[in-house]
């Protein structure tokens, strides 16, 4: 498993967004595993920018997001959507600004009638495509990849989770709170793709960023493959998978690892 700390979160975002960039130019119709939450956001601004400025061209590639709430919809850009939508969230922090094709864009319904069978459809979607080119991931502070919670199975493919309380506790300070949302009202499951799905990316780029992150960071890469730390399964294929921290989330490391 390459790792590489950085300076700071505008660093890290600008190369992790440089291997995006490069993924696509080599490759325009390159199939890109997506996460939400407040980690990739500078990639994305920066990779909007690069569209911009550079005429990155997103109009071939094609995305699969990582989770949904269960109960939440994935109606993009509209006004009905509902704010905390990870749906609404890709649209408004990327997908509206740069020049994809709405029919490339794959999310997990959380609304769907059928539950059990939008994740297998997501499976076979992803395969359809040829598989996940490039996996972005973030890691929240119990481990979890996706919402992958701790317990779940190494070999899981996209299911219905139950999230666990810290991510609850931790997603509503960051997010549902800031819009006025209740705790209660707060969903307490999703769909996610499984950390085996995860697993058969072509290319993993993991990143972390706060000294927040510290524990889990120090647990993912000096500690052993275990349940109790769902990330901890990319030890599994560390040949494709580079894990990319700032100098506050790479402050309990022990390792000697590269620094930028």
């Amino acid at each position: 498993m390459e790792m590489v700390i950085f300076q700071n979160y505008d660093q890290l975002s600008r190369v992790a967004a440089a291997i995006v960039a490069a993924t696509i130019q080599n490759k325009p119709d390159s199939v890109l595993g997506l996460p939400t939450g407040s980690t990739p956001l500078g990639i994305y601004k920066e990779l909007i920018r690069l569209h911009r400025e550079s005429g990155l061209d997103f109009s071939k590639v094609k995305t699969f997001n990582l989770d949904e709430y269960v109960g939440l919809g994935k109606d993009m850009g509209l006004s009905y959507a509902h704010d905390q939508s990870y749906a609404r969230f890709m649209w408004e922090e990327f997908f509206g600004h740069i020049n994809i094709a709405e029919a490339n864009i794959h999310i997990l319904d959380g609304l769907a009638t059928n539950l059990a069978k939008a994740c297998a459809d997501y499976e076979s979607e992803i395969r359809e495509c040829g598989g996940i080119d490039l996996q972005l991931l973030g890691i929240g502070r119990d481990g979890h990849i996706g919402f992958n919670e701790p317990g779940s199975p190494l070999d899981s493919r996209t299911r219905i989770v139950e999230l666990d309380k810290r991510t609850i506790s931790d997603n509503f300070n960051k997010f549902f709170k800031q819009t006025g949302g209740s705790k209660q009202k707060m969903p307490k499951r999703a769909v996610s793709m499984g950390i085996s799905t995860i697993l058969e990316a072509k290319e993993i780029v993991l990143l972390a960023n706060g000294g927040e992150k510290a524990d889990v960071v120090s647990r993912l890469v000096d500690g052993p493959i275990s349940t109790d730390l769902p990330a901890s399964a990319l030890q599994l294929c560390s040949d494709r998978v580079l894990v990319m921290v700032d100098s506050l989330a790479a402050g309990k490391l022990h390792n000697s690892v590269a620094r930028q």
